[in-house]
């Protein structure tokens, strides 16, 4: 029990960088109390002292603001960053290495008892604040949920998924490098160097559209040039554009790059 209360503080110290002695994280991290509560609190369920669990979690809800079903199962060294309002599902299970912000919920879509009804979270799984997770599938190991999504659906590991509802972004090997050597393990709040599809997409569309009128415009002037050069008639159409107006810069700081 002290060697994991011992793990929990060390990697809280390791991914807040606020977090500045293990007495603070142990007397002022609310996250840290409510994961040791709930060990207890799980253990009082799984030998059958069902309303003994139940009041615990609720005293942990009170004392923490974090509401974790005492039938939830929470692997080593999570961290629950900031993490008032968080609520957690009776058949939720978070992976080792997650870290959980703030208003995150881990709920279920089923109301049929007995049924796995809230998500699986893998290893090193981050939820960004405000997320919602809804339904009994996984987010695979080294996943990241962005703040406010409303996933539904599986993450594959190493995937983001953003929106509402959510869509999924398959990792980069170069992102994975980077997050591999920085030795921190995890994005702050879920935000990642990708970014939303739609917003990649629209992007795409502009740079192909601005890139199509260029090379017409060039056209245009090499046609001109060739018929000054032969001395021909007018070849060139009156309203075609011999010179560049699409304004690919203004339109992408629209859509946010």
């Amino acid at each position: 029990m002290l060697s994991r209360i011992r793990s929990d503080i060390q990697c809280i110290l390791e991914r807040d960088p606020a977090a500045r002695s293990r007495w603070e994280v142990l007397t002022c991290y609310p996250g840290l109390h409510a994961v040791i509560l709930h060990r207890l609190a799980h253990a009082c369920w799984t030998h059958g002292f069902k309303w003994l669990g139940r009041f615990v979690s609720h005293i942990t809800r009170f004392l923490t603001g974090i509401e974790i079903h005492p039938g939830a199962t929470i692997g080593n060294r999570v961290f629950f960053d900031h993490a008032m309002g968080v609520v957690v599902g009776e058949t939720a299970e978070i992976g080792d290495d997650c870290t959980i912000y703030q208003g995150v919920t881990l709920g279920g879509t089923s109301l049929y008892k007995g049924a796995k009804r809230h998500p699986t979270l893998g290893r090193g799984v981050v939820v960004g604040a405000g997320a919602q997770v809804l339904g009994g599938f996984t987010v695979g190991d080294g996943a990241k949920v962005g703040s406010n999504a409303v996933v539904t659906k599986p993450v594959p590991a190493g995937a983001t998924a953003v929106g509402n509802p959510a869509r999924i972004i398959q990792a980069e090997l170069d992102v994975k490098r980077e997050e591999a050597a920085s030795k921190m393990g995890f994005s702050a709040y879920g935000v990642t160097q990708s970014d939303d599809p739609l917003s990649q997409a629209m992007r795409g569309l502009i740079d192909n559209a601005s890139s199509h009128e260029h090379q017409i415009a060039m056209l245009w002037k090499a046609i001109e040039t060739l018929q000054t050069n032969r001395h021909e008639p007018d070849c060139v159409p009156g309203d075609a554009t011999l010179s560049e107006h699409f304004e690919a810069e203004k339109l992408n700081q629209l859509v946010g790059k």
